[in-house]
């Protein structure tokens, strides 16, 4: 039976190769000279740390993030935003979580929103992915098309297709 399996997987060096170049952008721009600025990936928590000076300039380094990590390749969705920055004594930090791997409760949306599609498809939940099984294959890809369709806020890859 055909099937394929829907990750959500971040090539860490990818990763580190947009994060070097943010870094190398910021450390060029001309409103960013004489500032405090540090961005450091940690890789084994997998969590992006950034201090600037003042607020308006964090929202431009995740500016600069973003766009340079879609240049890269690698979909904006990775970073988890949702925690607010802080001040700490003089300067602006903000720690990012990068995500990887599909948490349990999105997999749980993915598989309820596949089964309310009303495709003959089976979906399950193995692990950080979720695996979808048809008869047919075309029946596969309106899977992939409604994920894509779906704004679930992770990033999804499409990986493993066997027919």
């Amino acid at each position: 039976m055909p099937s394929f399996d829907i990750v959500s997987k971040v090539d860490l060096q990818t990763l580190d190769n947009a994060i070097n170049t943010v870094k190398k952008e910021i450390t060029n721009r001309f409103d960013f000279k004489g500032s405090h600025v540090v961005i450091e990936l940690n890789k084994k928590d997998l969590v992006l740390n950034i201090e600037v000076d003042s607020d308006m300039k964090l929202g431009q380094v995740l500016d600069v993030l973003i766009s340079r990590s879609m240049r890269q390749g690698l979909d904006a969705a990775i970073y988890d935003q949702s925690k607010e920055g802080y001040q700490s004594g003089k300067v602006y930090k903000k720690d990012i979580p990068v995500r990887n791997g599909i948490k349990q409760e999105d997999a749980k949306k993915i598989v309820k929103m596949i089964k309310d599609s009303g495709l003959k498809v089976q979906a399950a939940i193995m692990d950080d992915m979720v695996r979808v099984t048809a008869k047919k294959i075309d029946d596969l890809q309106d899977v992939i098309q409604k994920c894509r369709e779906a704004n679930l806020g992770i990033a999804l890859q499409y990986v493993n297709m066997k027919s």
